[in-house]
């Protein structure tokens, strides 16, 4: 897989998976704009050089999403690849939560995912061509107790994916990367919010019929993956690395 020349965009970049994703991309000859919220991400991308530029963007903002689509273009040039990966976690149940919770949750998770969608393929389609990739979550297809705001929202990804699949192909293809536990800030985050969270963590390999957390770099392979001309037959698709989760939680049900 290689990307020499290519204007790669990707949300949530600073940290996680998205970095590592930023990461690859640059190994593999593209030019990278890494967009998030954090005021560390021009820290966090410093060792990629000035193959990537950080932009402080809310992806749930419009106005910051079309000026830094635009920035990248201006940088880069027009977009050939966009990896739509901010994301954040609220934890309640439906008549525990919040409009205002509710609301950030979908506003980055999926208005934002919409947003970058939207201008990045209106320079897809001046290029002549692009790829999409959204990460979802194996909670996109079944959920845990309590986090209703993320798995709308991760549910809702798979039917943006198959509207601009269907809109755009062959022209634009667009797939979902569907993980499970990944061992990333938002999972140490989410662990801390428990009174032991060594025993959160035990419980997330043991569900895993692998019975390890996947590393950021190994989504983020997946991801290269599907924006690459390998996955040129690829379009509409959510893809599964949940380490068997998903066929042991449906085989527990049977």
């Amino acid at each position: 897989m290689t990307f020499q020349n290519k204007t790669a965009v990707v949300t949530g970049g600073a940290s996680g998976v998205g970095l590592e994703t930023a990461k690859l991309l640059v190994e593999r000859g593209a030019n990278v704009a890494v967009l998030d919220w954090s005021d560390q991400g021009g820290e966090a991308i410093a060792p990629l050089g000035e193959k990537a530029i950080f932009i402080k963007t809310d992806v749930s903002n419009e106005a910051d999403t079309q000026s830094a689509v635009t920035k990248a273009i201006d940088t880069f040039g027009e977009v050939d690849i966009l990896v739509n990966n901010a994301a954040v976690l609220a934890y309640s149940p439906v008549h525990e939560t919040s409009l205002e919770d509710w609301n950030r949750v979908m506003g980055v998770n999926i208005t934002g995912a919409f947003l970058m969608s939207k201008y990045c393929i209106q320079s897809m389609l001046r290029k002549g061509g692009g790829s999409i990739v959204h990460v979802g979550s194996a909670q996109s297809f079944m959920s845990q107790e309590k986090v209703a705001p993320y798995v709308a929202s991760k549910t809702a990804l798979l039917g943006l994916m198959r509207s601009i699949a269907v809109d755009y192909t062959p022209t634009i293809r667009c797939n979902t990367v569907c993980p499970s536990t990944i061992d990333t800030p938002m999972l140490h985050w989410a662990m801390e919010q428990s009174p032991d969270p060594q025993a959160i963590y035990d419980e997330c390999v043991d569900m895993h019929l692998l019975e390890r957390i996947a590393q950021p770099q190994e989504i983020a392979e997946l991801i290269l993956f599907l924006a690459s001309d390998l996955a040129a037959n690829i379009t509409g698709q959510a893809i599964r690395s949940d380490g068997g989760i998903g066929i042991k939680i449906e085989g527990s049900k049977r």
